[in-house]
């Protein structure tokens, strides 16, 4: 049980950052991340049943929530990072043209600052997940 405390923490993270895209943050007055509950609220649901799961249901519960976060990061990788690679550019520099930037581009879309922190929680979640699952695997 021990080693469960860094997936329970990582994934914790994950969904207090995920959360704000629920219902939209700012700092400073520059869009961090807009509301989209329309949009990503069935995914969050099933993201708290999947962390749910993980918490109450043992092995099974493991999986569940390493298949979910592995394809999260492949979901999140062909929205966000694919775009970057192949293009095209223009509707997804127009449609995140608001919020903050790590680094600014007006020839290429990168993602933001929310979405370069959500992938970077989501891989750190599914590593912790898979390291907790192996130790508990072989501990049996």
């Amino acid at each position: 049980m021990r080693g469960k405390r860094n997936p329970i923490i990582t994934n914790s993270l994950l969904l207090m950052w995920f959360f704000l895209d629920m219902i939209g943050a700012s700092i400073a007055g520059k869009v961090l991340v807009t509301r989209s509950w329309q949009d990503d609220g069935t995914f969050f649901l099933l993201y708290i049943a999947a962390f749910i799961c993980f918490l109450f249901k043992g092995k099974s519960g493991r999986i569940v929530l390493t298949v979910f976060l592995f394809l999260w990061l492949g979901l999140q990788t062909y929205f966000h990072w694919f775009f970057t690679i192949f293009g095209p550019w223009e509707g997804k520099i127009r449609y995140f043209s608001d919020t903050i930037k790590l680094f600014k581009s007006d020839i290429i879309y990168i993602p933001d600052l929310y979405h370069i922190i959500l992938h970077v929680l989501i891989l750190c979640a599914l590593i912790s997940t898979i390291r907790y699952t192996s130790i508990s695997d072989n501990s049996n």
